[in-house]
C-alpha cells in the first residue's frame, strides 16, 4: 500500500469529552468511511499528566494496581503500568483532584502521600526506569508527601509529623533524608511534566496553579511561604544549597511542587510528550505513517508550550511527515499552527458551532472531522 495512504492517529484526550483511546476510535471510523482501505495505527499519547497511563496500557504495558492514599488520607486503587522494567507511574492516579469529592477542594492540606505509595509499589514490582507523570493534582505539598511514604521524616518542633498538605509545611523545622528507600538510587527516575515552573514566587507552584486547587489568595500566600519554609529546612541537611538550586529547576513547581520532591530523589527532568514518545513507540509507528492525525481538546497557545499536539508535530515534521490536528476548538491562527508544523487544524466547531454541543456529543461530531480529513488527504 502507498505510504501516504497509511495513518498514525497520535492524538491526546479531549478533556472532559473523550480519552486518548476514545479520540482514536472514532477518528478511525470517519476515515474508514470515506476511505475504507486505509491502513490505520493508533497511538494515544499524553503528557505526563492525567491519561499518561492510559495512554502507556494502550500501547501495551501491563496495567498495575496498588492501595494507596488519596490526597485527603481515604484509600483509593491506583493504577501503573509496566513493561520490561519500565513503569509509568501517573500522580493524578493517586493524588490528582479526580480523587477529590466533586465540587471538593482541600489546597492546604491535600497530600502526594499516595503518590509516593504508587512509587514505592513500582520498586516492588522491579522497575529499573520510573518514568514519573506529574499534572492534573489536587496538591501544593512539595512532594512532602510523597517523599513521607518514601521514608522520609519532616518534623515540627516538638519532634512530631507535621500536618499533611502544603500548610502542614509552615510548622516544619527539621528534615531527616536518611530513611528515604534505598532502591530510589539504583534506578533512573524521569520526571515527565509539560510545566517547567520553579516551586515558588510570582511564577511558582502556588501562585500560577494554586487557584485552580481552590487556594484563595491568603492561601496562596500561605502556601507559598511554606515551600519556603521548606526548602530552607532541607538547606540544613546533606543537600545544602543544592536544596534552594532545586527549587529554582525547571518542573520544580511541577503538580504543586511534587516535581521538586521528584529533582530531590535525583529525577532528570524531560518534557513530558518528548518521554512519552519514547516510551510508546512513537519513532517506529511514525516510520510506517504518511500522514499523522494529532490534537486534543483545545488548540490553543497553551498547546505550543510543550502539549502533546505540538510534540508529536515537532518529532513528525522531522521525520518529513505530513500532520493535521483535530480539536474541540481552535484558537490558533494558520500561521502558528504551521510553524509548530501542523498543516491543518479540523475543530469540532466547524462541524457543530455550538460548544455546548461539541462537549456533549464529541464522538459523533469527530467522527465526521475525521470524514473531513480523509476526503482532503485520502481522496
Amino acid at each position: 500500500m502507498d505510504g501516504e495512504r497509511r495513518v498514525l492517529i497520535a492524538a491526546d484526550k479531549f478533556k472532559g469529552s473523550l480519552t486518548a483511546v476514545e479520540v482514536a476510535q472514532r477518528v478511525t471510523a470517519g476515515l474508514r468511511r470515506v476511505a475504507p482501505d486505509v491502513e490505520i495505527a493508533a497511538l494515544p499519547v499524553a503528557d505526563g499528566g492525567d491519561g499518561t497511563v492510559a495512554a502507556a496500557l494502550a500501547a501495551g504495558f501491563e496495567r498495575r494496581e496498588a492501595r494507596v492514599a488519596g490526597p485527603l488520607g481515604d484509600e483509593v486503587v491506583a493504577a501503573f503500568a509496566l513493561r520490561d522494567g519500565t513503569a509509568v507511574v501517573e500522580m493524578a492516579e493517586a493524588s490528582g483532584l479526580q480523587r477529590l469529592p466533586a465540587g471538593v477542594f482541600a489546597p492546604l492540606t491535600a497530600s502526594t502521600y499516595g503518590s509516593g505509595e504508587l512509587l514505592r509499589a513500582a520498586l516492588d514490582a522491579g522497575a529499573r526506569t520510573i518514568v514519573f507523570g506529574v499534572g492534573g493534582s489536587a496538591t501544593t505539598d512539595g512532594g512532602a508527601g510523597m517523599l513521607s511514604a518514601l521514608g522520609a521524616r519532616f518534623l515540627d518542633r516538638d519532634g512530631a509529623p507535621v500536618p499533611p498538605g502544603g500548610g502542614g509545611l509552615a510548622e516544619v523545622v527539621s528534615a531527616d533524608l536518611s530513611g528515604l528507600d534505598p532502591r530510589l538510587g539504583g534506578v533512573e527516575l524521569v520526571l515527565a511534566s509539560d510545566v517547567d515552573n520553579p516551586l515558588t514566587g510570582p511564577k511558582g507552584a502556588p501562585a500560577v496553579y494554586g487557584p485552580q486547587k481552590g487556594a484563595s489568595p491568603d492561601d496562596v500566600a500561605a502556601l507559598d511561604a511554606a515551600l519556603g519554609r521548606f526548602v530552607k529546612v532541607l538547606e540544613g541537611t546533606d543537600l545544602g544549597d543544592r536544596a534552594a538550586e532545586y527549587a529554582l529547576a525547571p518542573g520544580a513547581g511541577a503538580a504543586g511542587g511534587i516535581g521538586y520532591g521528584a529533582l530531590l530523589l535525583g529525577a532528570r527532568f524531560r518534557a513530558g510528550i518528548e518521554v512519552m514518545l519514547d516510551v510508546l513507540g512513537f519513532g517506529a509507528a511514525l516510520e510506517r505513517a504518511g500522514l499523522v492525525i494529532t490534537g486534543e481538546g483545545s488548540l490553543d497557545e497553551q498547546t505550543l508550550h510543550g502539549k502533546a499536539p505540538a510534540g508529536v508535530a515537532a518529532a513528525a515534521r522531522a521525520a518529513g511527515k505530513e500532520v493535521v490536528a483535530v480539536c474541540g476548538r481552535l484558537a490558533l491562527a494558520p500561521e502558528a499552527l504551521g510553524r509548530a508544523g501542523i498543516r491543518r487544524a479540523y475543530p469540532l466547531t466547524d462541524v457543530e458551532p455550538d460548544v455546548g454541543k461539541c462537549i456533549a456529543d464529541a464522538g459523533p461530531i469527530l467522527e465526521r472531522v475525521a470524514e473531513g480529513i480523509a476526503r482532503d488527504f485520502l481522496g
